[in-house]
Order: C-alpha cells, then structure tokens, then sequence
C-alpha cells in the first residue's frame, strides 16, 4: 500500500511525482528555461516571496531566497512562522517546532508536495 507524504494535502508518492512533473514542465515552458531542479524552484519561490520583482542577487542573497521558500513552504506544515520584515523588506521566519529527521528520500518527497501544493494555492498550472 503507497502511504501518504505529510502535508497539507497528503499527497501519495505517484501523485506527488506527477504533480512535480507537470510544474516542471509547465516553469520551463513559462520561464524558457530546462527543467527546473528543486534548488531553482526554492529560487522562485524565495524571489516571489520577497516580492520586488526580478533582480540580480548576490550568492548569499540566493541562499537566503532559498531559505525564505524553505521557510515559507514548512510553514504550511506549522514548523515555521513569520515574524516580520527586516528594514530593507526581507521576510523573517521562526522555527517554531523542531522538524522531524526525514531520511532523504522523505525529504525530497514532502519539499516536491509543498511545492506542488505552493503553486496550486497561488497559481494554475
């Protein structure tokens, strides 16, 4: 029996695949890129969330892009919460609860059903 990952929606694991497969086709047709990896999925979402439009980022502003979606994502899971902008508009996220040790696998599947679950909430695809 195909148990289900923990998020919001409990996705199965084929449904959560599919679902991904169909986001990453679906960016890379809007964005005329390749597929896009999870790291460039964070990347988007991270921009979207700070919410000044495209720019150029430095290294560390792209990991803490990636760290915003991260946060913002687990949110949905309530290990996270918002607790303000810094003076120049970057969002800030508290741990609230401490993430259970997923094993890899675990993790790329519950990151994919955020994902997924991220863009069915806030786009159509």
């Amino acid at each position: 029996m195909e148990r289900s990952i923990t998020s919001s929606k409990h996705m199965k694991i084929a449904e959560v695949n599919k679902k991904w497969a169909e986001l990453q086709r679906t960016l890379a047709r809007e964005f005329d890129m390749e597929q896009p990896d999870i790291k460039v999925v964070l990347f988007l979402i991270g921009v979207q969330e700070l919410g000044k439009g495209p720019q150029t980022f430095s290294k560390r502003e792209k990991e803490e892009l990636m760290h915003i979606a991260t946060c913002r994502l687990f949110s949905a899971m309530g290990f996270y919460e918002l607790k303000g902008l810094d003076a120049e508009g970057w969002p800030h996220w508290e741990l609230v609860k401490p993430i259970p040790n997923y094993t890899l696998l675990e993790q790329e599947l519950i990151m994919k059903s955020l994902i997924v679950d991220y863009f069915e909430d806030t786009y159509t695809f």
